[in-house]
């Protein structure tokens, strides 16, 4: 999973980022102190892992990991040139999802690009942009697919027309993921790398004060969540310093941190667990004595699409999978005791993928 963090100026992206993936990204009192894109890999917290490895004593494990892309804040007119303009868009194109950064904290030392905090402006500001970059790509897909059907080739003439619908809907000020469309449609739109068309959670930053007395009495993080349910998009409320602070620690003290502010895991683990559930994720796992790893799939997937994710040869040669549940497996201490108790059990190629899958494939190339 891919996710790109947006937003205005000083709002604390890079702060946020540092935090998540102890990068060390700088992050400064003046806009634009992000220049070139950063880039941090953190795994997937999964205490799953832990009991399957105390079960099997592997060389390695794996736990499944987030790619977190932070590009320099975007003003507004950025798409004309503003700031540093729109040109670092281009690195959060192929994204998952995008992490919308909205700064919903007052303090004088650090300057608002506006001149003021208002939650709403802000995120108006950050989707126009988005939608303006949208524009240009949509009328460059235009272009090629009319020069290209200049042979009369018809699917191209209606790709050229359906990419003029779309075109007509952003310039409305929509974004791409408010276009509404059919089966076909929607398989067209999903060949464009729109960032307006990106699911998005909103991530409330706040001073520590506002954070640990009660996020839910702050205006600006209410006003987000509002935002947020107007569009189906996720809303964390975060602390982007209290998060430094927090992955300074190590778990034990972590936990007891976490504790005092009356909060079960870190702004990390919230925003993880909010990006699966936006993008309909979940999680099998394997294990053995060389390797316990969890592998990201979509709800949905079958076996062999599951296969696949390991190798392609285990999905082209796909026989069946053996499976137990997690819990079933734990419960029962040992897979032959689940085989005893018939926990184990052997699915082919039309089982749907359950998150929590303890998952062996049999396949012959």
């Amino acid at each position: 999973m891919k996710l790109g963090i947006v937003g205005l100026p000083n709002v604390g992206k890079s702060t946020l980022f540092n935090a998540i993936t102890n990068a060390g990204a700088p992050a400064a009192n003046f806009p634009f102190c992000t220049i070139d894109p950063n880039v941090g890999v953190v795994d997937v917290p999964d205490p799953r892992l832990d009991k399957l490895a105390e079960m099997y004593h592997p060389k390695k494990v794996t736990p499944a990991f987030v790619e977190f892309v932070d590009i320099a804040g975007l003003v507004r007119g950025a798409s004309k040139g503003e700031g540093l303009g729109n040109k670092f868009l281009s690195h959060i194109r192929e994204v998952d999802a995008i992490v919308h950064v909205v700064r919903c904290f007052n303090d004088d030392n650090i300057i608002h690009v506006d001149g003021s905090v208002d939650p709403k402006r802000d995120i108006e500001t950050i989707n126009l942009e988005l939608i303006l970059s949208d524009i240009e790509l949509v009328e460059r897909r235009i272009d090629r697919d009319l020069k290209a059907a200049k042979g009369g080739d018809k699917k191209l003439v209606a790709s050229a027309e359906f990419f003029k619908k779309v075109q007509a809907h952003l310039e409305s000020g929509a974004s791409a993921r408010t276009f509404e469309t059919d089966e076909d449609g929607a398989e067209l739109l999903a060949s464009m790398p729109l960032l307006s068309g990106k699911p998005v959670i909103y991530a409330a930053n706040m001073s520590e004060d506002e954070f640990s007395g009660g996020y839910d009495a702050n205006p600006a993080f209410n006003a987000v969540k509002e935002i947020a349910a107007s569009e189906g998009a996720g809303v964390i409320p975060i602390c982007a310093r209290l998060e430094e602070e927090i992955c300074e620690l190590d778990p034990e003290e972590k936990k007891l941190f976490l504790s005092e502010l009356g909060l079960d895991s870190s702004g990390l683990d919230r925003l993880i667990r909010e990006s699966y559930s936006l993008l309909g994720l979940i999680s099998f796992l394997t294990a053995g004595e060389p390797e316990v790893r969890a592998w990201t799939i979509r709800k949905g997937t079958k076996a062999p699409g599951a296969a696949g994710k390991i190798h392609s040869d285990f999905e082209r040669g796909f026989i069946r999978a053996e499976i137990v549940a997690y819990d079933d497996l734990i419960a029962c201490g040992s897979i032959a005791a689940a085989r005893e108790k018939g926990l184990w059990r052997s699915e082919g190629k039309d089982y749907v993928m359950v998150d929590g899958d303890v998952t062996l494939f049999r396949f012959n190339v």
